[in-house]
């Protein structure tokens, strides 16, 4: 079989989703020569089923300390990054600053909602305990169940898949490349330095640097010695696309329960989600965890019961032992990461993206970043 090795970028980044996008659109911002490959269409993967949440604090398990400073931190350069990424690209993002209700339905979840109240308090974030006929005269579908109700304003959602047509946009202008349907099957190593990558078909691509930003597919990279590899594994999840015959008007803010989320587009379209399944590569749509979602649903949110029903969706999210991110430096040169963000990669886009890029350009990640350095899964590497 013959082979083609083309022009060396400055970069090449291993993914097309939003992670990978984000980081490629900074890398041509500030003057690399950049090219993306993806082995399908740019953001076909994880974030084709993300529901574009941007919930620094709900999304943060207690005791992560460091990732709710760098969801606070990503969530905090959103506005300005979509209104730069629009200008750039010509293109909507999807960003809906609508706001999130979160609500409680017993007593149990009531007591977890005055937690986080008082966590966001403490933070200095804008929130307001609603009683519960004060979040029904806000969201008048909610139902009489409800037993309290938190307000935040700062707490917004962005449509994924428009925010992935504007990065590819923004990348192509800058003179970056995105390639889909270009499969990257191996790093090419030489004198211990990575030094570019291998396609499926045989070509080679060579690099100054390769930033791994595949989402759960990240640990499958071939052509790495093992103490190079990390320690990445898909996580299952499951949502429903719903719509509204009778058009926007059901919800306006994104409503979150602590079982399930339901995310307005602002068109009478929804998306219900999602499930957390360690089923590793299995993507089939199961039955028990779309009848759970629509209970929660239905039961808050009664009206929901009447909406259409488009489409079930089942993907894969990337996690680490940790499950927080991997961003920085590899353990060869020329080796980056920016994986393994779980639940939130769509919020930690803009700040992933400056991250990894000072890491190419050696500049360091400092105290936001430090935490999230690859050499800590060094253990469960050699495990």
């Amino acid at each position: 079989m013959s082979t083609t090795e083309t022009q060396s970028p400055d970069l090449v980044v291993v993914g097309a989703g939003v992670i990978g996008l984000a980081a490629a659109r900074e890398g041509a911002r500030r003057g690399l020569r950049v090219t993306v490959l993806d082995r399908g269409e740019p953001g076909s993967g994880t974030t084709a089923v993300a529901a574009g949440m941007l919930a620094p604090v709900s999304e943060a398990a207690a005791g992560e300390d460091a990732l709710l400073a760098l969801n606070l931190a990503s969530a905090a350069r959103y506005p300005a990054w979509v209104a730069a990424l629009e200008a750039e690209s010509g293109r909507d993002t999807g960003y809906h600053a609508c706001g999130t209700l979160l609500v409680a339905r017993d007593s149990d979840q009531a007591e977890a909602l005055l937690r986080e109240l008082a966590l966001r308090a403490d933070l200095g974030l804008p929130v307001e305990r609603l009683a519960p006929s004060e979040a029904r005269r806000r969201e008048p579908a909610l139902a009489p169940s409800v037993r309290l109700a938190l307000s935040v304003p700062e707490d917004h959602a962005v449509e994924p898949r428009a925010l992935i047509g504007a990065l590819r946009a923004a990348v192509t202008r800058a003179g970056g490349e995105v390639r889909a349907g270009a499969e990257v099957t191996e790093a090419l190593v030489a004198g211990g330095r990575v030094t570019g990558v291998r396609l499926a078909g045989g070509d080679t691509v060579r690099a100054g640097a390769v930033l791994v930003a595949a989402g759960p597919w990240s640990g499958e990279l071939g052509g790495l010695p093992a103490d190079a590899r990390l320690p990445v594994r898909p996580v299952k999840g499951q949502l429903l696309h719903l719509r509204d015959p009778a058009g926007p008007g059901l919800l306006e803010r994104v409503l979150r329960t602590e079982e399930a989320y339901l995310v307005p587009r602002g068109d009478g379209r929804y998306v219900l989600g999602a499930s957390v399944e360690e089923r590793g590569w299995d993507t089939s749509i199961t039955a028990r965890p779309i009848f759970e979602l629509l209970r929660e649903a239905i039961a808050v949110v009664p009206g929901i019961a009447e909406l259409e029903l488009q489409r079930a969706l089942a993907g894969l999210r990337p996690g680490t032992p940790d499950n927080a991110p991997a961003i920085g430096p590899g353990a060869l040169p020329g080796l980056f990461w920016a994986t393994g963000h779980h639940r939130h990669g769509v919020l930690l886009a803009p700040v992933t993206a400056e991250l990894a890029l000072d890491a190419v350009q050696g500049t360091g990640l400092g105290e936001l970043g430090a935490p999230f350095l690859p050499a800590r899964l060094a253990a469960e590497v050699a495990a």
